[in-house]
């Protein structure tokens, strides 16, 4: 069981500020076929333009966009070139509003998407919207790496589990990956007391990923500080670990879909690679 279809999507040609580094390294560890979508942004607003301008300031942006496209595929192309992994680019524009569709339609087929960290210095709502786009539109597993972080094989990894169908699908998402390292840790946070396995948290769970070869344990630990996420982050730091594993959680409210606040705020916590279904 491997990844053989993974999606990069490429929205700077600075790409040490990309994930594509940690893709390559993906591709060429899970013996699969990389996808790369460099991706122009028009992030013009024509309802803010004063009337009579907006077809000049759209031609304006759109051409921007689509000289941006062209820039980051060039410089994909330049990186990847004489690199012993199978890859194919393509180019495309989209504003804010179409990402949803274009990233979502994009990334539906594929096996794992492999993003940056959409939070931090230099990030902006186009980051965001690209990894919300390949969650909640492309229904696809997604790794987010911080900036300069390159995954391989995890040797330890930590299962947010709070017993949500989210959660699970990120577990069972994310078994090629577990069954490559050398262990996995099940955290579990202020179990309810009267959940369907309160006498055994996270038993079941560990059971199964035990038939799949896969070596857990399990902590379960107050959450003593006010955020979930801030928790989390600092039980993988104790763990020393290389990746979480957790659940996306979204809601619709302006757009498709809106990252919920405790995905948000792990996202901005994280200081390792983090694995996300929906």
């Amino acid at each position: 069981m491997a990844y053989k279809s993974i999606l990069a999507v490429v929205t700077t040609a600075d790409l040490d500020r990309s994930a594509l580094e940690g893709a390559i390294a993906l591709t060429q560890a899970q013996d699969g076929h990389l996808e790369i979508l460099a991706l122009g942004i028009d992030h013009s607003t024509p309802g803010y333009y004063y009337a009579g301008t907006n077809a000049l300031i759209e031609q304006a942006t759109l051409e921007r966009a689509r000289e941006e496209a062209a820039e980051i595929e060039a410089a994909v192309r330049e990186r990847l070139k004489g690199r012993q992994c199978r890859w194919a680019s393509d180019s495309a524009l989209a504003q804010i509003g179409t990402i949803q569709t274009l990233v979502g339609n994009r990334s539906r087929f594929c096996d794992l998407v492999v993003l940056p960290k959409p939070y931090g210095e230099d990030r902006g709502v186009a980051e965001e919207a690209v990894l919300e786009a390949a969650l909640f539109a492309g229904n696809v597993p997604v790794l987010v790496l911080p900036e300069g972080t390159v995954l391989k094989r995890p040797e330890k990894v930590v299962l947010a589990w709070n017993q949500s169908a989210e959660a699970l699908d990120a577990i069972r998402a994310a078994l090629p990956l577990l069954q490559q390292a050398s262990q996995a840790n099940i955290v579990i946070i202020d179990p309810p007391r009267h959940g369907p396995d309160r006498s055994d948290p996270g038993g079941m769970l560990s059971q199964m990923l035990s038939r799949h070869g896969v070596r857990a344990e399990i902590s379960v630990i107050a959450g003593t500080m006010p955020r979930t996420a801030d928790v989390l982050a600092r039980h993988c730091d104790d763990q020393q670990a290389d990746l979480l594993v957790m659940g996306a959680y979204g809601h619709s409210r302006f757009r498709e879909a809106i990252m919920g606040g405790a995905t948000r705020d792990m996202l901005e916590a994280a200081k390792i690679p983090v694995f996300m279904s929906h």
